[in-house]
């Protein structure tokens, strides 16, 4: 450890030039754009847009445009061709910390060892090391997840906390609070958000689901403290001060504990006191014995319940039901999840085994055992989509009928509509028309031909196959005209959009596509003939993975929720903050460090750490990104007492540790949602489920939370620290 921590550079001197002040300037930037996202307008001259296309349709990577240039028009309709194309570039989590990367080295303020050490590792901390466990690890919890285990449980306590509704506040508590410290907090944000978005909504009592979600999200993250392998932010703490699994576990474990006990009453009596959040009784809408008698489908086969997942978003009786049905039938594929608990049990008891066995954290890598039990875990979801891929793909071929169907049926009601209202306009337009007709001035004749009223009512029925018929204003052809030639066959409007809609759904057959493309649109503008689309490099993978969901619904769900954007973010901030090492700027921060804890003690530094860790969450790029930060700035720290002789007590350095553990957990919930990823992920889950949380609501909900949670998290802490280490030099692997 000595050797480690001689290698530290505890120079501030560079800080005074001007990379070194451009390093910390772009770091604070790229954070306050974490926190804030936007989109950056870019204009490319259209010639130029236009080449790119036209050379990457020549590649057949994209379909030729439909249009020539001059039939392109901008925004204002005005039928002019814009000289410049808009291209919006994201700045966000993603793409602001790697563009910060690339300046930096472009102006040479940071170089190769910041780049090796941000992606390999140094000091302990191994980001390639700890991107492979979490995301080989998050694989196994997500795949458990995708066989339907959360939601069915969720389902059980939800009819064991029955229509009590204190009562079922407390079970879904415990039960969220339990799951999430063995499987982390992704899986239950995922599936938990939206069984809780469902139930709330079924729920004809429950004005406002945000004191069930909020709290979901607060306890997901607070059991994701407890385990090493719950959140990869524990995993950087583990690894940067070489702290065994099951030595973090039996530290954490208590103040977690306490911390989920005493919160529970404060939410319950005093932060949600309103019965419009958690009401005495729960009304929930019956579910009829048809649909519980219905057989579960299977929400990672697409379109497997057709048109009910867009029945389900319409705010009446039906699309009540319909998510009644939703949490109240729910599906569970047996295998999977049985499967899925016995690895990961499997799994987590070998790590901490290992783990605990080795006589240093880092001498074995963890993922080879995460990896190796993905892979199986990802074995036994390949052949059971294979083995039962017959089923799956007849499921999304009913479901997508269904949809086609309803669509078929919307066009030929809406063309109906049109043509009745259509019609009756054309039947008023002649009647008043040939009621000018005759009642206008007649040439003066014999008295005998002098018309009467009689004779005037009767005169557009007389004339409807005369001269005036023809000289009717003829009704407008896209509304009238109900048949179509084609291929000597009447062809009606209802069949052409019809065939249009299984066109844009990607279902048509040889024959329909044949005939689509030789079709004449009925529009007068229309100018271009139909033709038959090539086979492209994107039309290829979009029909690639819609047979994959189809085929291997299980991996293709579990591959599409892994956070795989984490691995360029977590390397980007792994780089950045190896900058400000190198720079003397994490130096100085461990000088501030030491200054405060020489003044406050050890409750000084364990409350000091959890203030800071938690407020650095909604400011300095995730919790993630806080973790990285002062990791280092606590290693600086360590290097500044061990280079003048002056070693850190027992008591202050742990409790330092476990108050950063505490509050870059906690912290996930406090003012921003992007002081986690979780929390951008909890968002975008709830905004599908047209729940929207405002950024202000969403601070003000949490503050109270997180200010109760992190005081009583903290309090134990001091207390645990006071009782089980003393005042003698730390020690690693204590």
């Amino acid at each position: 450890m000595s050797s480690d921590l001689d290698s530290i550079n505890l120079d501030t001197g560079q800080i005074k030039t001007w990379r070194s002040i451009i390093t910390l300037v772009v770091f604070v930037f790229t954070n306050i754009i974490v926190l804030f996202p936007f989109h950056i307008p870019i204009y490319i001259p259209r010639p130029l847009s236009n080449a790119v296309l036209d050379t990457l349709s020549a590649l057949r990577v994209i379909s030729p445009r439909s249009k020539p240039l001059k039939q392109d028009f901008n925004d204002d309709n005005n039928g002019k061709v814009k000289p410049f194309v808009r291209f919006n570039f994201p700045m966000n989590f993603v793409t602001t910390p790697l563009i910060a990367d690339l300046f930096l080295l472009a102006i040479l303020a940071i170089g190769r060892d910041e780049v090796h050490d941000g992606t390999i590792g140094a000091n302990n901390i191994s980001p390639l090391d700890i991107m492979v466990f979490f995301l080989s690890l998050a694989y196994i919890a997500i795949s458990i997840d995708a066989s339907g285990l959360i939601r069915y449980l969720a389902f059980k306590v939800l009819q064991k906390g029955g229509k009590v509704g204190h009562r079922l506040f407390f079970y879904l508590y415990a039960f969220f609070f339990v799951l999430g410290s063995f499987i982390g907090n992704d899986p239950i944000i995922l599936s938990g958000t939206a069984f809780l978005a469902y139930m709330t909504r079924v729920s004809s009592n429950i004005i406002h689901p945000r004191a069930w979600i909020h709290t979901q999200f607060a306890v997901a993250n607070i059991a994701s403290a407890i385990l090493v392998s719950s959140n990869p932010t524990n995993l950087v703490l583990a690894g940067a001060f070489k702290i065994k699994f099951i030595v973090y576990t039996a530290n954490m474990i208590v103040p977690v504990v306490a911390t989920g006990i005493v919160l529970f009453p404060f939410l319950l009596y005093i932060v949600f006191a309103d019965e419009s959040l958690i009401p005495f009784s729960i009304q929930m809408h019956e579910l009829s014995e048809e649909a519980k008698a219905k057989k579960p489908v299977n929400p990672n086969i697409p379109h497997a319940r057709g048109t009910a997942e867009e029945e389900e978003d319409k705010n009446n009786e039906e699309g009540k039901l319909l998510s009644l049905e939703e949490i109240m039938n729910p599906f569970l594929d047996k295998g999977g999840a049985a499967f899925g608990a016995v690895i990961m049990t499997a799994t987590l008891v070998t790590l901490l085994a290992l783990n605990a066995a080795s006589q240093s954290s880092g001498e074995h890598p963890v993922f080879w055992v995460t990896l190796p039990a993905a892979f199986v875990m990802f074995c036994w979801d390949v052949a059971f989509g294979w083995y039962n891929r017959h089923e799956t793909r007849e499921i999304a071929r009913k479901g997508r009928q269904e949809i086609e169907d309803a669509q078929a049926e919307r066009l030929a009601r809406e063309e109906e509509e049109a043509n009745r209202a259509a019609l009756e306009e054309h039947v008023y337009a002649t009647a008043a028309y040939d009621l000018t007709l005759t009642s206008s001035p007649e040439p003066q004749g014999d008295d005998n031909n002098t018309t009467t009223n009689d004779e005037i009512t009767s005169a557009p029925t007389e004339k409807r196959n005369g001269p005036a018929h023809m000289l009717t204003p003829p009704l407008d052809t896209s509304a009238s005209m109900l048949d179509f030639q084609e291929n000597g066959r009447p062809t009606s409007a209802i069949d052409e959009k019809k065939d249009l809609s299984r066109i844009e759904l990607g279902t048509t057959s040889s024959n329909d596509e044949k005939r689509a493309s030789t079709r004449t649109s009925p529009s007068p503008s229309s100018s271009f003939p139909q033709t038959p689309k090539r086979t492209t490099l994107v039309s290829f993978l979009a029909s690639r993975y819609h047979w994959s969901q189809e085929t291997f619904p299980t991996v293709t769900a579990v591959i599409a929720h892994l956070p795989f954007a984490l691995v360029p973010f977590a390397f980007s901030m792994f780089v950045l903050v190896q900058g400000l090492v190198t720079k003397g700027w994490v130096p100085v921060f461990a000088h501030g460090w030491d200054y405060w804890v020489r003044k406050t003690g050890t409750v000084g530094s364990i409350g000091g750490m959890g203030f800071l860790s938690v407020i650095l969450c909604n400011f300095a790029g995730t919790n993630i990104g806080t973790t990285i930060l002062l990791s280092r700035v606590i290693q600086a720290w360590q290097a500044i007492h061990h280079h003048n002789g002056l070693p850190i007590t027992d008591r202050t350095f742990w409790g330092t540790v476990y108050g950063m553990a505490l509050g870059v957990n906690y912290g996930a919930f406090s003012t921003a949602f992007s002081a986690s990823l979780a929390g951008l992920l909890w968002r975008d889950i709830l905004a599908r489920k047209h729940i929207r949380v405002r950024r202000l609501d969403f601070a003000r909900v949490n503050l109270p939370i997180i200010a109760i949670a992190m005081a009583v998290g903290c309090a134990v802490l001091v207390g645990e620290i006071y009782v089980v280490r003393g005042e003698k030099p730390y020690k690693i692997n204590d």
